[in-house]
């Protein structure tokens, strides 16, 4: 599933062929994705100029002087762009044309992504409105996470992979990111000190960072391209190596099921 390195690096992909241009039709070949698309979604998109790319969580946001679209890939969706002489496929599900001569071609083989249309500020709708804060703004930092585990029995890395408590901390980035602040992923939330916190915000910033820049670099083609970036390009320390030695000290690295998700550490380096 594309996290929020990946949804970031789509909307830096696209960003520059979007903004400032008008989108002159939409066609939607299948409503049926994880919500249905509205009715009268290709009237209230057709003649709207593009005013910004936003993400929020795993959510990318356009913004039109009519309204914002509110697009989410799902498992297997992802956005590209092509030309207007390109044809459609099986599962490109949606097209926007736009005045440039592009067409913004959105592709779902499992249609678990969405496409909504909001007249509001996005940041209020429903699935969005009860999100927690972005993990690499000046909101979010260890005396954060310290308060909010107060009282919370549930393991660490289920704290840090709920959205309400921190947008965008997916299965991956949670295990590498407790193996370098040195937690035990199965520790007790509420039972971990503000210091130890602090470490941990530092690595979630860390790690999420370094796959957002590693994104830009190895690009990327989004116009004419499938418009998937790369996923998890990074050396990983513990993610899908377990029995393989850990880097750092080179004892086996062990896993997990926490959540109904897999999860690796290191029991040597994580405490």
């Amino acid at each position: 599933m594309p996290e929020l390195p990946e949804v970031e690096t789509t909307l830096r992909g696209l960003a520059p062929h979007l903004e400032g241009h008008r989108v002159r039709s939409a066609v939607v070949r299948q409503r049926q994705l994880r919500w249905q698309v509205d009715r009268d979604f290709e009237k209230r998109i057709a003649g709207a100029r593009i005013l910004r790319l936003e993400r929020r969580a795993k959510y990318l946001l356009v913004h039109t002087d009519r309204g914002c679209a509110i697009w989410h890939l799902g498992m297997s969706g992802s956005l590209r762009l092509v030309g207007s002489e390109c044809a459609a496929e099986k599962h490109d599900h949606v097209d926007w044309v736009l005045d440039s001569g592009l067409v913004l071609r959105y592709r779902d083989p499992r249609r678990f992504g969405a496409l909504l249309w909001t007249d509001e500020d996005p940041v209020a709708h429903d699935l969005l409105v009860h999100l927690g804060p972005e993990p690499l703004s000046d909101e979010f930092d260890g005396d954060y996470l310290f308060k909010a585990s107060r009282g919370r029995r549930q393991a660490v890395k289920t704290f840090i992979m709920d959205g309400r408590i921190v947008v965008g901390v997916g299965n991956i980035y949670a295990s590498e990111s407790l193996f370098l602040a040195g937690i035990r992923p199965d520790r007790e939330a509420g039972a971990i000190s503000r210091a130890r916190y602090r470490r941990l915000a530092s690595a979630i910033k860390q790690v999420l960072a370094r796959s957002i820049e590693q994104g830009g670099t190895t690009l990327r083609d989004f116009i004419g391209g499938d418009g998937k970036p790369g996923y998890f390009a990074q050396q990983l320390n513990v993610y899908g190596r377990a029995g393989e030695p850990c880097r750092a000290c080179g004892r086996p690295v062990r896993d997990l099921v926490l959540g109904q998700r897999s999860t690796f550490f290191c029991s040597s380096c994580q405490r």
